[in-house]
């Protein structure tokens, strides 16, 4: 079987799309972007032909935001438009999500795909991340997040669409990962993931029919449980 290829990318006409969008959002919310990425399908290397653009930002707000005694709203949820599905945190509660730890802002800062990048705070995120969200911290996040997603998509289903199973089989490469691979996260994109462990051929090939039939149109979406 010829592996299936992958290169993270986003054309010059929607990348002008999402960057007059996070220019709006920061005059309508009086907040300014840290750093922007791509999420989702497109940069974990299972994208669908019409698959959205998740965009994922942090931002910051005012000073006397943080210091006032009520707390406020600290997530950015812009209503999804045609295929672009945007929304952000705060960098208080990113920070908070860091030290839980939840990798899911270390997996952002990865992101092969950045609109927007402040290259001094997104180091010291870098760093803190490094001090705080190692891979053996996350394994409970991930088998959480796989466990969540069969029980959702897959335990109880007659038909399920292919890729639920890559979002349980993403977190349950990331548990082989830390288990194999110590003192380095997993990687954000699936083909990494695979070709970096020490897996069953018989299990690539499995990942690699199912990455050939995600990458089909629609009418190829649907499989049994």
């Amino acid at each position: 079987m010829t592996r299936p290829t992958f290169s993270s990318s986003i054309s010059p006409e929607i990348e002008q799309v999402i960057q007059s969008k996070l220019t709006a959002l920061e005059a309508d919310h009086d907040v300014r972007v840290l750093f922007a990425i791509e999420s989702g399908s497109r940069v974990w290397g299972f994208p669908s032909p019409d698959s959205d653009y998740n965009v994922r930002f942090t931002y910051a707000l005012r000073t006397d935001w943080y210091l006032s005694i009520e707390p406020g709203r600290d997530v950015i949820e812009l209503p999804i438009e045609g295929d672009c599905d945007i929304n952000g945190w705060d960098i208080r509660e990113a920070l908070g999500l860091l030290t839980k730890p939840n990798p899911v802002l270390l997996e952002w800062l990865s992101s092969p795909i950045r609109y927007r990048w402040n290259d001094a705070v997104c180091e010291r995120l870098i760093a803190f991340a490094a001090r705080t969200t190692y891979g053996e911290s996350c394994l409970h996040h991930y088998r959480h997040l796989a466990q969540k997603q069969w029980d959702k998509h897959v335990s109880e289903s007659q038909v399920v669409i292919f890729k639920a199973y890559f979002y349980i089989l993403r977190p349950a490469l990331a548990i082989s990962w830390i288990r194999q691979i110590s003192g380095t996260p997993p990687p954000i994109n699936l083909h990494d993931l695979v070709k970096d462990q020490d897996l069953l051929p018989d299990l690539i090939g499995y990942i690699e029919g199912l990455l050939t039939l995600k990458s089909k149109p629609r009418k190829w979406a649907l499989g049994c449980a």
